[in-house]
């Protein structure tokens, strides 16, 4: 079994990842299982960049292989925004659940009066995985399509999951189940196409250590 750390303390993007990962032979460790490391500033200009810069420091810091992801919600109304300012649009500082309605509803508030086929808006995930020696190992994207809806809906997920409407199955991202979310979100096809590009390495993931 692969050790991999996976620099988040987030619990829900931990268990995604445990899924598509652990089957293919990996351990997947958070953070919360790890020595504190002060937390990188996330001030790159693209969810890639940012991924890196957290993939390598904690990959030096904690001196082993690790996993980073940075992910959020485009819309195209806004020309992108939030984007790699997602989880802090609002600017409000507290709990997750605190920091996550108040986002939603800056996000309706800037929306307000936009039709509906111009609400086009998509979930962006960027991951990378680097070595303590500053090697990037392997890195993908994966995007998670929809509209933003006129309110929010639905109680599973986190984030921005509530105002993600997918007009194919008539519902929002936070309405699906868990096992369904997991199946076609961003976080899902950025991991999936990481794996195959971790198991193309010239003789497999250990002959890059």
């Amino acid at each position: 079994m692969e050790r991999l750390l996976f620099a988040t303390s987030n619990p829900h993007k931990i268990r995604e990842v445990r899924a598509i990962l652990e089957p293919a032979g990996f351990v997947v460790e958070g953070l919360d299982a790890r020595a504190t490391v002060e937390e990188p500033v996330e001030d790159a200009d693209t969810f890639e960049g940012n991924a890196r810069l957290k993939a390598l420091c904690y990959a030096r810091a904690l001196g082993e292989r690790c996993l980073a992801e940075d992910s959020g919600l485009e819309v195209d109304a806004l020309d992108g925004a939030p984007g790699v300012f997602s989880a802090r649009y609002a600017g409000l500082e507290g709990g997750r659940d605190e920091r996550d309605h108040a986002n939603n509803l800056k996000l309706l508030a800037a929306l307000e009066g936009v039709p509906t086929a111009a609400r086009t808006a998509r979930f962006v995930c960027a991951v990378c995985v680097a070595d303590p020696d500053g090697t990037i190992v392997a890195e993908a994207r994966g995007t998670y399509e929809g509209m933003i809806a006129e309110a929010p809906k639905g109680s599973n997920g986190f984030g921005y999951d509530p105002l993600l409407y997918l007009p194919d199955v008539g519902r929002t991202s936070a309405e699906l189940s868990p096992a369904d979310k997991n199946a076609r979100s961003h976080r899902n096809a950025a991991v999936r196409e990481l794996l195959g590009r971790l198991r193309g390495l010239e003789g497999g993931v250990r002959a890059a250590r």
